[in-house]
């Protein structure tokens, strides 16, 4: 009779251990299914910014096209395109002081890539990492030499549009200057 009692409980835990297993490779098959669900919504969201990325390039190529050509915009033309960007239009124009302008950075055409840094960046991600690095705030040329110098591959037709545009967007640069940019923390830290 003890054998009949022992067996009976290695069978009542032998039930148990399997009914656990079987409940838990369900949750495994339920979370793994998730998983499959959550990469696609991902691989979705992905390809909506691609192609929103695209349509902003398109409109700025547009934009670029209906300007005269030439082969560095000036900051005027910076300035127009910034302005048609502009979600708000009732937003106040920012005053600048008035003081000489100061000659505009060249943009080089023969700029040698020294490495790879910025190749999987966004135009805001890499020029933090620039500004950063700087004393003080770049124009758009400058941004967009350092960029390629970096690595950074342009798609559009007119790069320092597509700078400007990018880091008007972005709440972590302003505007100093027509076509010149900083990061915003740098003016909260000097302030303190």
């Amino acid at each position: 009779m003890p054998e009949d009692n022992i067996l009976a409980t290695f069978e009542q835990n032998l039930r148990q251990t399997r009914a656990t297993r079987n409940r838990l490779a369900q949750r495994l098959s339920d979370v793994e299914l998730e998983a499959e669900k959550l990469r696609t919504e991902l691989s979705e969201l992905d390809a909506i910014a691609n192609q929103t990325e695209t349509a902003m390039l398109r409109i700025l190529s547009s934009v670029l096209h209906s300007a005269p050509s030439s082969s560095t915009p000036s900051d005027a033309e910076i300035e127009v395109a910034l302005r048609r960007d502009e979600v708000k239009p009732s937003s106040p124009q920012r005053a600048y002081p008035s003081a000489p302008r100061p000659q505009l950075p060249r943009l080089h055409s023969e700029i040698e890539v020294s490495s790879d840094r910025f190749y999987d960046r966004t135009i805001p991600q890499a020029t933090a990492m620039i500004l950063r690095e700087g004393a003080g705030p770049l124009h758009v040329n400058e941004i967009y030499n350092r960029l390629v110098e970096g690595g950074f591959q342009f798609t559009g037709h007119n790069p320092t549009i597509s700078v400007a545009v990018s880091l008007n967007r972005n709440r972590r640069f302003r505007k100093v200057a027509p076509g010149t940019f900083d990061l915003t923390i740098r003016d909260a830290a000097q302030a303190s």
